[in-house]
């Protein structure tokens, strides 16, 4: 699924190039059984497929990934209403319409009929937009079963800022978790409905465009860390990292990167009161 920053300021115009991925990782490795409750997502719109996104189980039934794959699309001036969820590492194969028969391969290049069903439901104050710094893209999918995968850990309140204090933004790394799209070009889109692992870097937490609430991260499969980056269908994906314990906590939800998933991504932060009020009200269980 694909969002563009149409409400940027002036002061932001510089990136006007960037748009949300909806993606897999790129440049990162089959993630197999490593990160299993991590799913792949289709969004209907009246019984029509309208785009694809990641997502991680959060609760029981609680399915976590972005505002702009749940909530209200102002291109069609409305939000989707079921979502189909798939736990499989891949490739999954191609389907049909649960509804009517009909290949959905045009619209999505995914099966449309999943694992389990669910109702998306987006942060309050999503708009459609990607109105930066704080863009609300955080949403949810409450399922219609439990899919006993495991479940990912929410990082604490203001996890990330106190990581970046200790250590600085050098050699701070993030598991990244997605499915789809390897590359990405003018009419040219290679996707593996597989779902991939990769490691990105943290950039800044505070530049204009993170603002406090977007986690900024570069896309260049570096340092020798076996590095990914993010794309088309990652969007709503999560972004972990590990503790000086061991312990794994889920910091942020990718929500946007730039055109031809190359250079900068960004992810919605969830160590955040208005994130974690939000994850609450779901019954989400918080640290």
């Amino acid at each position: 699924m694909r969002r563009s920053i149409t409400a940027l300021a002036a002061a932001v115009a510089a990136v006007a190039l960037f748009s949300a991925p909806a993606g897999a990782v790129q440049g990162g490795t089959p993630d197999g059984n490593g990160h299993p409750n991590v799913g792949l997502s289709v969004f209907y719109y009246h019984g029509i497929p309208l785009g694809r996104c990641s997502g991680t189980m959060v609760a029981a039934q609680v399915y976590l990934t972005a505002g702009h794959c749940t909530g209200i699309d102002t291109d069609l001036g409305g939000a989707p209403d079921p979502a189909e969820v798939w736990f499989s590492s891949g490739p999954i194969p191609l389907g049909n319409y649960p509804f009517d028969g009909s290949s959905c391969a045009g619209f999505t290049g995914y099966p449309c009929k999943g694992d389990f069903g669910g109702t998306p439901h987006p942060m309050p104050g999503w708009n459609g937009s990607l109105t930066i710094p704080n863009t609300h893209d955080l949403g949810v999918v409450v399922l219609d079963g439990t899919p006993n995968e495991g479940l990912s850990k929410v990082a604490p309140l203001g996890y990330l800022d106190k990581l970046a204090t200790q250590r600085g933004q050098q050699n701070v790394n993030f598991t990244v978790v997605g499915y789809g799209v390897q590359f990405e070009r003018p009419n040219l889109e290679v996707a593996l409905r597989q779902r991939f692992v990769g490691t990105n870097q943290l950039q800044n937490l505070r530049s204009h465009i993170a603002g406090g609430y977007n986690l900024m991260m570069t896309d260049s499969a570096g340092n020798g860390t076996g590095g990914g980056g993010t794309c088309f269908v990652d969007s709503g994906g999560p972004i972990f990292h590990t503790d000086t314990a061991g312990n794994t906590w889920q910091v942020a939800v990718i929500s946007f990167g730039k055109k031809y998933c190359h250079g900068t991504s960004g992810a919605f932060r969830v160590d955040d009161q208005q994130a974690r009020s939000f994850l609450s009200s779901y019954g989400v269980p918080l640290n």
